[in-house]
């Protein structure tokens, strides 16, 4: 059997290579290498609202996977990324019921969205990794501090969050013009954290976009009906 490799979260970045994209960092617990993954925007939206700790106001596909596990006793053991092949990672959901284990194949962007909810490890093979890492060597003038520090960081398992400019670019970047389909707007609107929708439709409002303003209403409204 082959080895695997423990990765974990590093974070999100906005994508040099494909407009409209995102970089989620995976890197090596226990190494130096770092596997880009070029995601989607509402696959990167569920993922920095995991890292976040953000709830949407109704569950979306990754949360209600979530509440379906919990609900019928279904435990996820791992998520593992077993190939990459003409540009694409292949990943897998390995479940365990009391009875049986059973691997589901799965996007990459949904299963780390998944496992970031359930809180559950996330592996590679050495032939990924090989392929696809990029190599970050420690600073060789690093202090004893530094190395202090480094330890510190080991011992605490919770995933580093992605950086705030750049969580709040996922929303910031974009408008309902960018959407050429209803579902995808409401998907948008659903994960956009409240701050950034009440300052989304204040700016349509002084900027006289009413059509922007009333769609930004029209989610602040229905969320303050669910409350």
């Amino acid at each position: 059997m082959a080895k695997k490799i423990k990765l974990k979260v590093q974070g999100l970045t906005g994508s040099q290579v494909q407009s409209g994209a995102y970089a989620l960092i995976l890197s090596e617990v226990d190494g130096p290498h770092r596997i880009p993954i070029i995601v989607g925007m509402a696959e990167a939206q569920s993922i920095a609202m995991a890292l976040e700790h953000l709830t949407p106001p109704r569950p979306l596909t990754h949360d209600l996977f979530v509440t379906f596990t919990h609900s019928f006793g279904i435990l996820l053991q791992e998520v593992y990324i077993y190939k990459f092949l003409d540009g694409v990672f292949y990943a897998e959901l390995v479940l365990f019921d009391g009875e049986r284990q059973v691997r589901i194949d799965s996007r990459t962007s949904d299963a780390i969205a998944i496992a970031l909810r359930l809180k559950v490890d996330i592996f590679t093979s050495e032939e990924v990794l090989n392929e696809c890492g990029l190599i970050f060597e420690k600073n060789s003038d690093d202090t004893d501090s530094g190395e202090e520090e480094d330890d510190e960081a080991e011992e605490d398992e919770s995933y580093d969050l992605v950086d705030e400019e750049e969580f709040e670019q996922l929303w910031k970047d974009k408008s309902p013009d960018d959407f050429h389909n209803a579902s995808d707007l409401d998907l948008w609107l659903s994960y956009m954290p409240l701050e950034i929708l009440e300052q989304k439709f204040q700016e349509a409002v002084d900027s006289e976009h009413y059509e922007h303003a009333k769609i930004y209403k029209d989610e602040l409204k229905r969320r303050e009906d669910l409350k």
